[in-house]
């Protein structure tokens, strides 16, 4: 799970007291919160998604279907692609444009046999050398009754422990919204890198309102508690670098933003080709280790 600052934090105002009985902003002030801005740009029905970007940074994309084990989960993508020439594995998660393609994408919700997808392409990769590209955008893993019958935390927690090991180069990038374990389950990486306008919490701040506060209706005044935009993840170590976004979002220049995030992604590529299978492992442990650690004063 994501790490959250404690309320005494120099971050928060108010920081003596309790959150449940701080006082509630205006609703000027509230209609001013960049981070809630952030979290509808995260949403915007027009925003790139997984398949958007392998189409405008990769070339022959071939997608790998099913987990080998119960069946094959729509709201996780993953496959062999190029990126400027270098072979390359890719797993992303992918929302819908409209209801029925959100429904045949579960809202980007994955289930087990999403999760042990993706793992076992990253073992593929793994044999074969090559390279592993996460995306993350989802509210969070499905919580429904199926995937906990069939071990949707297992799935997650296996996937934690077997990218923290794995022997190739990982980059995850967080496109738009990455929910709680939902988006660590393909989020273990050297390299987190994120959209400018992106997401990245332990819970969304309509989920935080309601159990902080029973009231959903303060999910802005939650947004801006939480943490949850680029620069804040970028303070606490969390990701590496924030990927710039056309003015207005990444949907007014979908084009633009993929080159951005090429760029990027090329740049860290290569910064990590030279490390050994035991210094990737060693390097994304220490990363890990040290999310979260404010500046010192």
């Amino acid at each position: 799970m994501l790490w959250i600052p404690p309320y005494n934090e120099p971050h928060f105002s108010e920081r003596s007291k309790p959150l449940k009985t701080q006082k509630k902003p205006s609703k000027a002030e509230t209609a001013n919160s960049l981070a809630w801005k952030r979290v509808q740009l995260a949403r915007h029905p027009q925003r790139p998604f997984t398949l958007d970007y392998l189409e405008k940074c990769f070339t022959e994309f071939t997608e790998v279907h099913g987990d080998r084990a119960f069946g094959d989960d729509n709201a996780i993508i993953s496959g062999f692609a190029y990126l400027n020439g270098h072979p390359v594995v890719v797993i992303g998660q992918q929302k819908g444009r409209d209801t029925k393609e959100n429904i045949r994408r579960n809202f980007a919700m994955p289930h087990p046999e999403g999760y042990r997808k993706a793992l076992r392409i990253m073992k593929i990769a793994e044999k074969f050398k090559r390279p592993v590209i996460t995306f993350i955008d989802t509210p969070g893993a499905y919580p429904g009754l199926g995937a906990e019958e069939r071990g949707q935390a297992e799935a997650i927690a296996r996937n934690l422990l077997e990218m923290a090991k794995l022997k190739v180069p990982i980059i995850t990038v967080i496109i738009g919204e990455g929910g709680s374990g939902g988006a660590l389950g393909i989020g273990v990486a050297n390299k987190v890198l994120m959209m400018e306008n992106a997401i990245y919490s332990v819970i969304s701040p309509e989920g935080f309102a309601a159990i902080l506060w029973n009231d959903r209706a303060r999910m802005q005044e939650a947004a801006d508690l939480m943490k949850m935009t680029a620069p804040d993840m970028l303070a606490f170590k969390i990701i590496d670098e924030i990927v710039p976004e056309p003015e207005g979002g990444a949907h007014t220049d979908i084009d633009q933003s993929a080159q951005n995030l090429k760029k990027a992604l090329e740049k860290h590529l290569k910064a990590l080709a030279g490390l050994s299978p035991t210094a990737l492992e060693d390097q994304r442990y220490k990363k890990f280790r040290s999310m979260g650690t404010l500046p010192s004063k």
